[in-house]
C-alpha cells in the first residue's frame, strides 16, 4: 500500500454507507408514502360510494329520477365510513354534494411516518385521495 492512500478506505465506508442509507430511505419510506396515497383513494371511494347510497327514496318513486337526501345525512355517513377504517392516521377531508344533488364528492388524507428519512429531519406527511360517487337507478 502507498503512504498517500492510508485510509481512503473509511473514507469510501463512510460515505458509501450514507449512500446507502439514503437509498434504503427512498426505497422504504417511499414504498409507505405510495401506500399511503393509495389507502386514502381507497377509503375515499368507499366512503363516496356508501355515501352515495343516500337516496331521496320518496322522490325516486315519485320522479322516476335519483337525487341524494340533504348533504348533512350524505356527508354524516360518509363519516361513519372514514372513522371506520380505524388509527389516528385516517381522517376525513371534505364532503360536498353537487350537481343537483346528484353526487358526493369525498377527501381523505392519510398520514404516513418516515422511517429512515426521518434520521435527516423528514418525518412525513399526509397524502389525501378524493372520490366522487352517484347512485344509478336502473
Amino acid at each position: 500500500m502507498r503512504p498517500g492512500e492510508r485510509g481512503s478506505m473509511s473514507v469510501f465506508t463512510v460515505l458509501f454507507s450514507v449512500v446507502v442509507f439514503l437509498l434504503a430511505g427512498l426505497l422504504v419510506d417511499g414504498g409507505q408514502a405510495i401506500n399511503a396515497r393509495l389507502r386514502a383513494a381507497d377509503v375515499a371511494e368507499q366512503a363516496a360510494r356508501a355515501a352515495a347510497d343516500q337516496l331521496d327514496v320518496d322522490h325516486l318513486r315519485a320522479t322516476g329520477q335519483t337525487r341524494l337526501l340533504g348533504e348533512d345525512r350524505v356527508c354524516a355517513r360518509a363519516d361513519e365510513i372514514v372513522a371506520a377504517q380505524g388509527g389516528d392516521d385516517v381522517t376525513a377531508g371534505q364532503c360536498s354534494v353537487g350537481q343537483g344533488q346528484a353526487q358526493v364528492t369525498v377527501t381523505v388524507a392519510v398520514r404516513w411516518k418516515a422511517f429512515f428519512l426521518s434520521a435527516i429531519g423528514f418525518p412525513g406527511t399526509e397524502m389525501a385521495g378524493e372520490a366522487t360517487a352517484a347512485p344509478e337507478a336502473r
